[in-house]
């Protein structure tokens, strides 16, 4: 798979869970002992450097440990993760609570926001080709031991002013065929202070509006869980404002 070996596949999918659980950088004693991974700690500390030479792990500056790249999430996103399917019951859930305010774009993308934050516990926002920009749920972030970084949250939040920030996701969008984007990190964000950051997007059209929503949030988020929300969610908003005509 990849540059990888089946013994590195599975100790960078243990890390990955260890933290995305966490939030702290995780070292070969905790995976020996926690996951019982039928190798020794030298083994694993072994596997551990050739990830970090690959460019799957990285150290972190106060631990001796190692927490995933933006690479290792996207290896994990592309090749390991199992999606969590919606159930039925959460579709409707989801319809039902923006169903009210189908009419005007306004109020249905303001309430989307507002919606997804509340399930997700994360940061979302959506904007539009019309130069809309609607955010909610800034203090579910506020929890997060990633946002603890006064200059991560004093940047985010600055960027939840700049439009232009967040068109320039719009118009990336343009390039991918995939449903659902996942930008990771300081290098797809174009900004060093987001190197703990991530968002997944979906996209929406309709005749006249065209736009992306999603969530922001620290880069170990449950991509399982997230992913499918947001591909869902994009699309029901996508045919609600085709059947409004806007």
């Amino acid at each position: 798979m990849e540059d990888l070996t089946q013994r590195q596949v599975d100790i960078l999918r243990t890390i990955i869970k260890e933290y995305s659980e966490t939030g702290v950088a995780v070292g070969s004693d905790i995976l020996e002992k926690k996951y019982k991974l039928g190798v020794s700690p030298a083994t694993i500390r072994n596997e551990m450097v050739e990830l970090a030479k690959k460019g799957y792990l990285k150290k972190t500056h106060f631990s001796s440990g190692r927490i995933p790249s933006a690479k290792g999430f996207r290896f994990y996103i592309k090749h390991l993760m199992k999606q969590k399917e919606l159930s039925t019951t959460d579709e409707v859930a989801y319809k039902n609570s923006i169903w009210d305010e189908r009419e005007e774009a306004h109020r249905l993308l303001s309430q989307a926001t507002k919606v997804l934050s509340q399930k997700t516990g994360l940061l979302s926002l959506a904007t539009t080709n019309l130069g809309d920009l609607y955010y909610s749920g800034v203090a579910n972030l506020l929890t997060e031991p990633e946002f603890f970084d006064l200059n991560l949250s004093r940047t985010l939040f600055g960027r939840l002013d700049e439009y232009s920030f967040w068109d320039r996701i719009l118009n990336d969008f343009n390039a991918i065929e995939d449903e659902v984007m996942c930008i990771l990190g300081a290098e797809d964000f174009h900004d060093s202070a987001f190197d703990n950051l991530a968002s997944v997007w979906g996209e929406f059209e309709g005749g006249k509006i065209k736009g992306i929503v999603g969530v922001v949030g620290p880069k170990r988020m449950y991509y399982e869980e997230i992913i499918p929300q947001i591909r869902y969610f994009s699309k029901l908003i996508g045919d609600i404002i085709k059947e409004q005509g806007q």
